[in-house]
């Protein structure tokens, strides 16, 4: 499931016909790259392949004043088709990608295994800010916001509360684990 097209193909199917830079200032007034791994630099390349894909179509080119020429899109009836298929696909699949925090842990090097606990209280005050960052732009959005999209935004909370939770038991753990590390290394 490719986020960016579902957004694109949301767009024109909600807003109409319309050229990449006022899909850009959309998805900047939505802030979709704090909620979402889309990044609004990569909006025209997409553009441009779901055109290719026969998604989307050129309806017409236009010039205001002395900016370059715009290529106006519209969706097709193959986007129309394949929005509802992305839609459903969003909704249904289960997308849980593996952190390298997980590899770099089961592979800490033995030999500094007494950095460990400082590393880790670097990581958990990290994901804090990035907490307070994610509360604060969801206040600030809150009164712009339908119910659904406020509980949306609340997701990505929820998953970095989760994740200081679950970091929080890796510290607590952090005894066991030296120990571990250290027999193992004895053994070898």
């Amino acid at each position: 499931m490719s986020s960016i097209r579902l957004f694109i193909l949301d767009a024109f199917a909600r807003e109409g016909e319309m050229h990449g830079h006022q899909l850009r200032l959309l998805a900047e007034k939505e802030h979709v790259h704090n909620w979402t791994d889309i990044t609004v630099g990569a909006i025209y390349g997409a553009i441009k392949r779901l055109a290719a894909d026969g998604l989307l179509e050129v309806v017409r080119t236009e010039r205001e004043g002395n900016f370059p020429e715009r290529h106006v899109y519209a969706i097709t009836d193959a986007g129309l088709v394949q929005l509802a298929s992305i839609r459903t696909a969003g909704l249904v699949e289960v997308t849980v990608k593996p952190d390298p925090f997980d590899l770099a842990l089961a592979r800490i090097d033995p030999e500094r295994l007494d950095e460990l606990p400082g590393t880790l209280q670097t990581r958990r005050a990290r994901l804090l800010g990035l907490l307070d960052e994610s509360v604060e732009s969801f206040e600030a959005a809150r009164p712009h916001l339908t119910y659904t999209e406020s509980r949306v935004l609340s997701h990505r909370q929820h998953r970095i509360r989760s994740e200081i939770e679950w970091l929080d038991s890796i510290i607590a753990d952090l005894p066991a684990i030296v120990a571990d590390e250290t027999d193992r290394l004895r053994a070898s």
